[in-house]
């Protein structure tokens, strides 16, 4: 019952508006962006290119310290920030469906660089204002909540904006869309500011200590290892999404069906999954989960070489609809399990005193592999084919789940 009771409080709706706030843009890196490109007969190495925009998740630890020791002469540390990133965001996703990709492709990179940027900084904020709203005690709870809304986030560029495209022009799909960024932005206006944590005094303070007390604690060798778990273990799976809507639409799907079908069947069993794996890992303990959820993110990747053996539809009846949303459903599964272990282990690994600076170092390590072999996806379809890429992805996968046996090992019962 106390579980119940902390789930509908304030704080926890907070979270319901930071996650929000914090997936809508990268879906729309992600979902609708590719999709938007290749309607418009973009080929597909280039749209593989645009993943180097994502560069900025990659790399956000190193002006973190900057959010932390600096704040904007408004509304405080964590809320000026909060404000600004938003606002920026709202204009900048409505004026992107401004440009043609045929005539304004550099135009259309540059804007969704800045917005990867704004984005990137809005999630450092966002991190930091949930660790000093939650007592420790609502970590767990709250950052659940923070991923499920992250990922119904998905549904507006995922579905909804996919769906609108077909009967609005892409400069007004994009206009509706940036008006989600609304609810996130009111919510920054109405809180308070955090009081929990001091701001660092110096910037060495800010930018140096993190990193130091990380190698610190267990030594070069231990903190390599860490890192490279970090950088490998979601490299398949990210991977094999990266082109997912290009690859329905190969496929023969039409963005109705991708809207309608593909991305809810992808939504509720993500949910489903991170609150299963929430809840099986007070049983099994991280470490356990990330075996066992890492597994079954493999055996997800297996289903896309599966649905890519099938070939292109020329007609789309409901087998076909079916087995897109088996495979979308399974492999959203392996994400929901894989990723609530995933955080819980990095939230294991961040050391209180440095939560924000950390937890943007280890993330930016966790999107470091999507960015750079997201990149060369087009090329490696247009070589491989759809299915010899998603075997290679599955492939990719295996040296994170190696690298468990040194960082979480399974008979190792870590609180």
């Amino acid at each position: 019952m106390s579980v119940i009771r902390q789930l509908f409080t304030r704080r926890m709706l907070i979270c319901v508006f930071t996650g929000f706030s914090s997936g809508l843009p990268l879906y729309l890196l992600f979902n609708l962006l590719p999709a938007w490109l290749r309607s418009e007969h973009v080929d597909l190495k280039t749209i593989g290119l645009f993943a180097l925009i994502q560069f900025p998740y990659t790399w956000k630890f190193v002006w973190s310290p900057l959010l932390d020791r600096y704040a904007l002469p408004m509304m405080g540390r964590r809320r000026g920030w909060m404000a600004m990133t938003q606002i920026g965001l709202l204009f900048l996703i409505a004026a992107m469906g401004g440009f043609s990709p045929e005539s304004k492709l550099s135009a259309i990179a540059w804007c969704a660089a800045l917005l990867a940027v704004l984005s990137a900084t809005q999630d450092i904020v966002l991190d930091a204002y949930r660790r000093e709203l939650l007592a420790d005690s609502e970590l767990g709870l709250g950052n659940a909540v923070h991923v499920n809304a992250y990922r119904v986030a998905g549904l507006v560029p995922g579905s909804l904006s996919l769906i609108l495209a077909d009967f609005l022009p892409w400069r007004e799909v994009f206009a509706i869309t940036s008006l989600f960024m609304l609810p996130g932005l009111i919510m920054t206006l109405l809180v308070s500011e955090p009081r929990r944590a001091l701001p660092p005094k110096t910037l060495r303070e800010a930018v140096v200590e993190p990193f130091h007390e990380f190698i610190a604690r267990n030594g070069w060798h231990s903190a390599l290892l860490i890192l490279a778990f970090l950088l490998f273990y979601k490299l398949g799976d990210s991977m094999c999404t990266s082109l997912a809507t290009p690859f329905y639409l190969d496929m023969g799907y039409s963005r109705m069906d991708i809207g309608l079908i593909a991305k809810n069947a992808g939504l509720w069993p993500a949910v489903i999954g991170g609150m299963l794996g929430g809840l099986l890992m007070v049983r099994i303990g991280i470490n356990r989960a990330l075996w066992l959820f890492g597994a079954v993110q493999i055996i997800a990747i297996f289903g896309f070489a599966w649905l890519a053996s099938i070939g292109h539809h020329s007609d789309i009846d409901m087998t076909a609809r079916m087995q897109l949303g088996l495979v979308i459903g399974l492999e959203a599964l392996g994400v929901g399990l894989g990723t609530v272990a995933f955080v819980a282990f990095i939230a294991r690994t961040t050391h209180p005193a440095y939560t924000a600076t950390q937890f943007a170092l280890f993330t930016s390590l966790m999107a470091m592999p999507r960015t750079f072999a997201n990149a060369a996806s087009g090329w490696l379809v247009e070589s491989m084919g759809w299915r010899g890429f998603f075997v290679l992805c599955a492939i990719l996968a295996v040296p994170g789940m190696l690298l468990l046996f040194r960082v979480a090992p399974w008979h190792e019962q870590t609180e």
